[in-house]
């Protein structure tokens, strides 16, 4: 299976085979609840967008940076190629996958647009304790600073929330479930950047919100799976730590893939 073939060999879980598994889930509950709303959608829309949330992150194989989406869009046309489909019949696909990772959302007008379903199916896919797994585990493979990291989630999930908001807006139950879950991952890294102002990323005493991020590095940097998180988190008697790996446990459970 091509899905398979690509994240085989690729080390970053955040953004795994699970990942668009999970934005296609979220896809799905939208197509629902506009269809609800009197909105229709040919098997056409429907296949376009099931492509699109399976190939939207695969660019990070090759890079992990903002700019995936230009990768995605090669190795979504390598598989078009393959089933012998043509770009043509795909065109949204390719063009929300190449676009998907635009915050700016320039691109989005209409909530039943492709690329407006797939954009928010990913951004919602970063809120709750997975947003937060997500957002450290990203935001440290691109170097970014440990001390830095709080503020600058902050800014991005607004963002992210604030579109959500304004492209769904006819959909109050998404709206409410969502919020619980941004909200939960806004205070996170709320209460990270205040105990990061004078915390000490040294490995030497590890703790609170700050410490789930140095337990995640650690793991980074072993290749270990998500689950060993788990096992590690244990180790330090922190109630923060316990309490936010035992959340992400549970919510990663919680989800039928």
């Amino acid at each position: 299976m091509f899905f398979c073939r690509v994240f085989k060999s690729f080390y970053l879980p955040s953004h795994d085979l699970n990942h668009h598994k999970r934005v296609w889930k979220n896809a799905e509950k939208i197509l629902y609840s506009l269809h609800e709303k009197g909105l229709n959608f040919s098997q056409k829309d429907i296949d376009n967008l099931i492509i699109a949330c399976y190939l939207h992150d695969s660019g990070m194989v090759v890079d992990k940076g903002p700019s995936h989406g230009s990768e995605s869009r090669k190795l979504c046309e390598q598989f078009l190629t393959e089933l012998k489909l043509s770009s043509d019949e795909f065109i949204d696909a390719l063009t929300s996958i190449e676009n998907h990772d635009n915050k700016g959302y320039r691109l989005i007008s209409r909530p039943e647009e492709p690329c407006a379903i797939l954009s928010v199916s990913d951004d919602i896919d970063a809120f709750g304790f997975i947003g937060i797994y997500r957002y450290l585990e990203i935001y440290i493979e691109r170097d970014l600073p440990l001390i830095e990291i709080g503020r600058l989630v902050c800014e991005n999930s607004s963002n992210r929330f604030r579109n959500f908001i304004t492209t769904y807006r006819m959909l109050p139950e998404l709206i409410a479930e969502q919020t619980i879950r941004y909200n939960t991952l806004n205070s996170f890294f709320e209460a990270y950047d205040k105990q990061a102002a004078y915390y000490k990323f040294d490995r030497q005493a590890i703790s609170g919100h700050c410490g789930v991020a140095e337990i995640i590095k650690e793991r980074i940097t072993k290749s270990e799976p998500i689950n060993q998180s788990f096992l590690t988190a244990r180790e330090y008697n922190d109630p923060l730590i316990e309490w936010y790996f035992t959340e992400l446990e549970n919510e990663l459970s919680g989800i039928t893939l």
